[in-house]
């Protein structure tokens, strides 16, 4: 397999801080006032309009008011609350000299994902960065991914998914691509394997040496 869809909260950099802070601003904003730092890390990875919905039982009609209010915070400071994971860069380079197609495909809307990655000197390594538009459009993981791999003209077969959450495995299934799970970031135990990952790996070590075998 040639071509790499990555995640990018918990894949490739460390989102903890920013995301965290801006969910309790938000939420302090809506009158709930809940600092579980379980809740909190099950935040890292889906979709924000998910955790308000699923994690903290938001009613509906609030979850926009609620987007609204952690994209104030996220979009000013929240966004650079972040830091790329060890080990990251040197995975990157080894797999562009093997002439590997990257791409990134986040849940995060993609104003924010080309902030961070211009940040962090990562875009040179990627041909195509996705994200959920800030109106909604592209609001799943699977409809990300399909956008990344109609950019890139690449066929199903020739592609892998790289994510640190269910919900990367999940999407990569609807899209029917074969998926990685990396126990980078803040998956439970067993969630990825249990949610059907191909493979499971704990470190970019171990990662890269799967990729190029792929």
């Amino acid at each position: 397999m040639n071509t790499i869809l990555f995640d990018l909260d918990g894949t490739l950099t460390d989102p903890y801080e920013g995301i965290t802070k801006s969910i309790l601003y938000a939420l302090e904003a809506c009158d709930v006032f809940d600092d579980d730092p379980q809740k909190l890390r099950n935040c890292i990875g889906p979709p924000i309009s998910y955790s308000f919905r699923e994690i903290y039982g938001l009613p509906e009609d609030r979850i926009p008011y609620a987007i609204r209010k952690y994209r104030e915070r996220y979009g000013k400071i929240g966004w650079a609350e972040n830091v790329p994971l060890e080990g990251v860069y040197e995975m990157l380079d080894a797999l562009k000299a093997k002439g590997k197609r990257m791409a990134v495909a986040s849940s995060k809307p993609k104003a924010f994902v080309d902030q961070i990655i211009e940040k962090f000197g990562l875009k040179p390594y990627f041909e195509v960065v996705t994200g959920s538009g800030l109106d909604g459009s592209l609001g799943t993981k699977a409809l990300v991914m399909q956008e990344a791999i109609r950019l890139l003209g690449a066929s199903k077969e020739d592609v892998v998914m790289v994510g640190d959450r269910k919900h990367d495995v999940l999407g990569a299934k609807e899209c029917g691509v074969k998926v990685i799970g990396i126990e980078t970031g803040y998956a439970e135990e067993n969630e990825l394997k249990d949610a059907g990952a191909d493979f499971v790996v704990s470190d970019f070590s171990s990662l890269t040496k799967l990729l190029l075998s792929l």
